[in-house]
């Protein structure tokens, strides 16, 4: 009884006032009604219209109510009135007036012409007025924020929509500790206007000296469509004011009914990307999902327990991680289970070395789609250790495409890299020979494809998660060249791109994702030392090492042998080409396998360049190859002479 009270006082309040709002609306319609006969017969009605005026009264006021509630008038709060809600208004008032009009002529009720368009007008303003007089009084009410110790002298950086509607939110929430004092915009033509009563101070590069005139305690960043290069500068100008600073996500992050002063957070490293939300087909990417089996092979890793995630918002029939990692997975199936309870999520451990356990897995589960991102990607560790590298990227790929043939699978995704391109380290060259196997591997009915995209943000082992490592351990920051740059982008996104990807194509293509532009690797070191609050090379010194073996200073996404031809998806471009022959390409993975068997190195590069003639090994693996081929050779002579 006592819940059902209060939620019983709710609900007649609530009736109330929508009744009170009608009565308000209705006695609008009449005046506006009794007005137009008014101003129409020079504020002196004839005794001989007085029932005309009655009969218009009767018809307009439930024919414009009715309007109001079909184009949700009634539920759109006064207090909050808007631009869209007084063009809706006006809307309203037009259907109501129209159908008051047919019904009148209907009833052949002989009102005068002009009557009707002066009432649509009046009746427009009153019910206009209304609403802003309640947002004026409702603005006037709510109370001002009082400065004090709490309060933060406040820079909004964006004297845009978005930085206006920060504003705006700030200034209706007075408990927020922020004072606005003014904007900042990097458009010169903006300065000394005003915007919701805040002036623009000046641009960027005044910001230094306008925030030490203006004692301000924190700047708010409000660009959420700026690009890497602009974020950069931005981050660059307040950082040298030496005053904290925020910002808000881009609007695609945001929920619907939630504010921007709600969502200020710090700067993180993504912002200085500049990277725009993914723009997803979700009806395609649901119709190729929903209600399947999909495998997702490496699924404890970084980029495959990202897939896993964003599978699971598509309703699957049943998601089966397989990977050799064991803790990883039990981890992601709590996650999965936690954030998902009605998702069916299937752990299999095992490797995809193993064709009996991949057997196993296929047989039990009969998946018809896979994502198959189990691979080695450490690029100094695999120079050191190509024959586990070829064996599992190469040959574990080849094991997970003739299963996925065998079984019927109709859709496969490989995840491949940048790197695959003119590959000049082991890592490199088995990517792209894997990316050879599914082209050439492809079924009668069904689409195998690969998606190369470059670094992702955050992934296990990834620079990001050492320079924070080495950053809280107070330095030094280690970056191998001062010209290394790579591509780089987040793991939700890269994972939303390649579930794209595997709707689009025939089968075969090798689709790229844009990578946008290459960031250097020591500006990211700079830029993570300065949003941990630090000075690089004053409070945490930046080391240069020399680049590892196989590292290119800088990777490519295309190989100039290939087409790279656009798709209908802004972030997603595709190599033509011709499929290798797979009789031709079996026959040199067979030789490749065999030097994997003799632990032949100097025959395992000659069979990847053969394989991957672009390919070309770093010097220190081949002074390896060359060094274990003489030691070989001294062996043999000294077995012969014995």
């Amino acid at each position: 009884m006592p819940d059902r009270l209060p939620q019983a006082q709710r609900k007649s309040e609530a009736i109330a006032r929508g009744i009170f709002a009608y009565g308000i609306e209705l006695a609008a319609v009449v005046v506006a009604a009794v007005m137009a006969f008014l101003l129409r017969f020079d504020f002196s009605i004839p005794a001989s219209y007085t029932p005309i005026l009655t009969m218009a009264v009767l018809v307009w006021g439930p024919t414009k109510l009715a309007s109001f509630k079909v184009l949700g008038l009634d539920r759109r709060w006064a207090r909050y009135a808007s631009m869209s809600d007084l063009m809706r208004v006006a809307a309203s008032n037009l259907l109501g007036s129209i159908l008051g009009l047919l019904i009148l002529r209907t009833l052949w009720v002989p009102v005068p012409r002009s009557i009707y368009a002066i009432d649509l007008l009046l009746c427009v303003m009153i019910t206009a007025g209304l609403r802003v007089t309640v947002r004026l009084l409702t603005d006037l009410a709510r109370p001002t924020p009082v400065s004090g110790d709490a309060t933060r002298r406040t820079i909004i950086y964006g004297a845009g929509n978005a930085g206006a509607s920060l504003q705006r939110d700030i200034q209706h929430h007075p408990g927020l500790p922020y004072q606005v004092i003014g904007f900042i915009d990097d458009d010169p033509r903006k300065r000394g206007l005003i915007l919701q009563g805040i002036t623009v101070l000046g641009t960027g590069t005044e910001l230094s000296r306008i925030a030490k005139n203006q004692q301000a305690d924190l700047i708010l960043i409000a660009v959420p469509s700026a690009s890497g290069g602009q974020m950069r500068r931005i981050f660059e100008s307040c950082t040298a004011a030496g005053v904290p600073y925020k910002t808000i996500p881009g609007l695609a992050e945001m929920m619907e009914e939630g504010g921007l002063a709600g969502q200020i957070r710090d700067v993180a490293v993504e912002d200085l990307l500049g990277r725009t939300p993914a723009n997803l087909e979700h009806q395609r990417i649901s119709s190729t999902l929903r209600d399947q089996v999909v495998l997702v092979t490496g699924a404890a890793g970084s980029i495959g327990s990202e897939i896993c995630r964003q599978i699971a918002r598509f309703g699957p029939k049943l998601i089966i991680g397989y990977d050799i990692a064991e803790s990883p997975m039990f981890y992601l199936e709590q996650e999965l289970r936690r954030l998902h309870p009605g998702l069916a999520f299937r752990p299999e451990l095992g490797s995809i070395q193993n064709t009996q356990r991949l057997r196993e897995t296929f047989t039990a589960f009969s998946p018809t789609v896979v994502y198959h991102a189990a691979a080695y990607k450490h690029v100094p560790l695999m120079e050191s250790h190509a024959f586990e590298a070829i064996e599992n990227n190469v040959f574990g790929t080849l094991n997970v495409v003739q299963a996925a043939r065998h079984f019927g699978v109709r859709e496969f995704v490989m995840i491949s890299s940048d790197k695959a391109v003119r590959p000049a380290n082991v890592m490199g060259a088995t990517k792209r020979m894997a990316e050879l196997v599914v082209r050439s591997l492809q079924p009668e009915n069904g689409r195998y494809v690969s998606v190369r995209f470059g670094n992702v943000l955050g992934s296990n082992g990834s620079v990001v998660p050492i320079f924070k490592d080495q950053i809280a351990r107070g330095g030094p920051v280690t970056v191998t060249h001062p010209e290394m740059s790579r591509y780089f982008m987040t793991i939700p996104e890269a994972c939303q791109l390649v579930l794209q990807a595997s709707t689009m194509g025939r089968g075969g293509e090798i689709f790229v994702l844009d990578m946008g532009e290459p960031v250097k690797i020591v500006d990211l070191a700079r830029n993570l030392i300065l949003l941990s609050g630090l000075r690089p090379d004053v409070d945490i010194r930046i080391e240069f090492t020399g680049t590892r073996p196989g590292e290119k200073l800088a990777e490519e996404l295309s190989v100039l042998e290939e087409g790279l031809l656009t798709t209908h998806h802004e972030k997603i471009r595709v190599f033509s080409g011709l499929a290798p022959d797979w009789d031709t390409l079996a026959k040199s993975l067979n030789t490749l396998r065999s030097a994997c068997s003799a632990r032949t190195l100097m025959d395992l590069i000659c069979g990847m360049r053969e394989i991957v003639p672009e390919y070309r090994p770093s010097e220190e693996l081949s002074a390896r190859a060359y060094a274990s081929r003489e030691t070989a050779s001294r062996e043999t002579t000294s077995s012969e002479a014995a």
